[in-house]
C-alpha cells in the first residue's frame, strides 16, 4: 500500500477524495488493463478509446490474438486523447496547459509532444504522480512535463495562467461547480478547457442499473448531462463545440470484450451506451471575462 503523503491532508480534504485516491493507489485489476496498454509504446492512459478498430486484429495466429487486440485498444485510446488534444486550439510553445486528473500521464506526454509547451499534471494519485514523474525523466522532458501531487478543485496555481486545460475522464469524481470555479480562475480570457467525460442521459429519466453499476464499480458520482452546462455556465466558461462520441466509443468496449483483459466493467458500458441511458461527451468551452 502507497504511504500518505506527509501532507495529504492538505489535498485530501474528505473522506471521499481519500477513498479515491486509494483506489487509484491501490486498484490492481482495473490498472492491469492501463498497464498493459501503456507497455505498448510507452504512453500510459487512464480513459476509453474512439473510432472504428481494425477487426483483422482477431485473425490469424490464436497465441499472439491477445497482443494484437492489446495493440488496437492502445491505439484507439491514443486515438481518444489526439481529439480532445485537437479541441484547445492555437497553443504556443511559451503557453502553459493543466490536465486535470492526469493519471499516469499520457495526454500530458502527447500535448508536449505536439505544442512544446509547459505541462503540469494535477493529481490526487502520489502512485500516479510517481510514476509520471518517472515517465517524464526517462523521456527527457521533465523540465516541460510536471506532475503535482494536488487537488484539482484547489490547485494553488496562479490565477489566469492556463491557456488551456482538459479533463478526460475524471469529472465524475468531483463537485462540477466547485471544479469549473477553479478552472476558471486559472484560465486566461479566451483560455479553452476541453472535457471527456462520460455522463448520464436526463432524457433518459432516472439512473439507469447499468449507470448505477459503473458508478459503485469505479466509487464515482456520474453527473447528468445537464449539470455539465449548468456548471459551466455558472462560471463563465461557454461552449464552442460539444460532439456526443457515443457512437465512436461503442466499437472500442465491443473489441475490449475479446480481451483477456476485460474486467466485468465492459457489459453494462455497453448495455447504457446501447439503450442510451448513458453518453460519452465531449465539450470545448472558452473562458469569457476575467
Amino acid at each position: 500500500m502507497t504511504a500518505l503523503h506527509p501532507h495529504s491532508t492538505d489535498v485530501l480534504k474528505t473522506e471521499y477524495q481519500k477513498s479515491v485516491a486509494s483506489y487509484w493507489n491501490n486498484n490492481p485489476n482495473d490498472d492491469r488493463v492501463n498497464t498493459k496498454l501503456g507497455e505498448v509504446d510507452g504512453l500510459y492512459h487512464h480513459h476509453y478509446g474512439i473510432g472504428e478498430p481494425d477487426l483483422s486484429v482477431l485473425e490469424g495466429p490464436e497465441e499472439t490474438r491477445q497482443e494484437r487486440i492489446v495493440r488496437e485498444l492502445h491505439r484507439l485510446e491514443t486515438a481518444q486523447a489526439d481529439l480532445l488534444l485537437d479541441q484547445l486550439g492555437d497553443v504556443r510553445p511559451g503557453d502553459r496547459l493543466m490536465d486535470g486528473g492526469s493519471g499516469r500521464g499520457g495526454t500530458s506526454f502527447m500535448a508536449n509532444q505536439r505544442f512544446g509547451c509547459q505541462v503540469d499534471g494535477v493529481t490526487i494519485s502520489e502512485y500516479q504522480v510517481g510514476f509520471a514523474n518517472e515517465q517524464a525523466r526517462e523521456r527527457g522532458v521533465a523540465e516541460k512535463v510536471t506532475f503535482h501531487f494536488k487537488n484539482m478543485l484547489d490547485t494553488g496555481f496562479e490565477t489566469g495562467s492556463r491557456r488551456g486545460i482538459w479533463t478526460n475522464e475524471t469529472t465524475m469524481y468531483v463537485d462540477l461547480h466547485e471544479l469549473f470555479a477553479e478552472f476558471a480562475r486559472l484560465l486566461e480570457p479566451g483560455g479553452r478547457y476541453v472535457c471527456i467525460t462520460g455522463c448520464s442521459n436526463d432524457v433518459f429519466g432516472a439512473r439507469s442499473a447499468s449507470v448505477s453499476w459503473i458508478d459503485a464499480h469505479y466509487g464515482c458520482n456520474i453527473h447528468p448531462r445537464s449539470e455539465y452546462f449548468k456548471a459551466l455556465a455558472a462560471n463563465n466558461l461557454v461552449p464552442v463545440a460539444v460532439t456526443d462520441l457515443t457512437p465512436a466509443t461503442i466499437p472500442y468496449w465491443e473489441l475490449r470484450t475479446r480481451s483477456e483483459l476485460a474486467t466485468g466493467v465492459e457489459k453494462p458500458f455497453l448495455t447504457s451506451y446501447q439503450e442510451g441511458s448513458f453518453q460519452y461527451l465531449m465539450i470545448a468551452a472558452d473562458k469569457v471575462g476575467r
